[in-house]
């Protein structure tokens, strides 16, 4: 009992000596409100952290719209499904690849943008405009690389706006479904020559499968261990992903 009293008479002190310490620490007090603009410079600060909000809430679609994750996740998935083993590898898996190797194919361009924009910008060397119009100047470049020139031509004249003499002329909201539909034709076309091989596979295996009588045997499930070991002695995932890089690089 006494053994008791004594480690609660420790544990006590302990509290005791800690309180004093914490109640001299200060904590910052961050308060968000919505309040009358007083000024013309309280009305622009707060449409700026309005702007930036917003910005930040659309940064994973622009992150997809404007880079080279559209073009990967669908050759992947695509891969995945010629495959045909399923859920396997996961959403989660592909997805995840498929933004490494965005962050890989990206790397230039993004280290582009620091270097000309948000470093000068942090450095308090250039205006926030001047940052964003430098900005974007590498994410066009990039785009106008993978965008072909039969879905510039349609946005263009969807625009109802006159037939640019060069790549500045272009507005980037005409630049960007043009880059979206050329990836995913791009995508589609890579996805195809994926496929052929694994489709070779499945009529074989049918056509064997018919000639044996085994009409009621799903070919699927026999094809799939041919397709399996016919993706590993090639080293299918280095091909694809080998393929896909060197498809951005011009």
């Amino acid at each position: 009992m006494k053994n008791y009293k004594r480690l609660w008479g420790i544990i006590l002190g302990f509290v005791l000596s800690v309180i004093p310490s914490y109640s001299a620490m200060t904590f910052p007090n961050i308060n968000i409100g919505v309040g009358n603009a007083n000024t013309p410079q309280d009305f622009t600060n707060g449409l700026q952290i309005l702007i930036w909000l917003t910005i930040l809430t659309l940064a994973p679609s622009i992150l997809i719209m404007t880079t080279s994750f559209i073009r990967l996740v669908v050759v992947l998935s695509l891969t995945r499904q010629a495959l045909g083993a399923g859920t396997l590898p996961p959403n989660q898996v592909i997805t995840s690849l498929a933004l490494i190797l965005t962050f890989f194919i990206m790397a230039p361009t993004f280290n582009e943008i620091n270097e000309k924009a948000l470093q000068p910008y942090m450095n308090n060397q250039i205006t926030q405009q001047a940052a964003l119009d430098r900005g974007i100047v590498p994410i066009r470049n990039f785009m106008f690389k993978q965008t072909h020139e039969k879905e510039l031509a349609l946005f263009v004249r969807m625009a109802k706006i006159e037939k640019p003499k060069n790549k500045e002329d272009v507005p980037t909201y005409v630049l960007l479904p043009s880059f979206i539909l050329s990836e995913l034709k791009t995508a589609f076309t890579i996805g195809f020559v994926v496929y052929l091989p694994f489709l070779v596979i499945d009529i074989v295996v049918s056509s064997v499968l018919v000639s044996m009588g085994m009409m009621f045997l799903p070919p699927t499930m026999i094809a799939l261990p041919f397709k399996l070991i016919m993706f590993v002695l090639v080293d299918g995932w280095y091909l694809v992903v080998k393929s896909l890089v060197e498809s951005f690089v011009r």
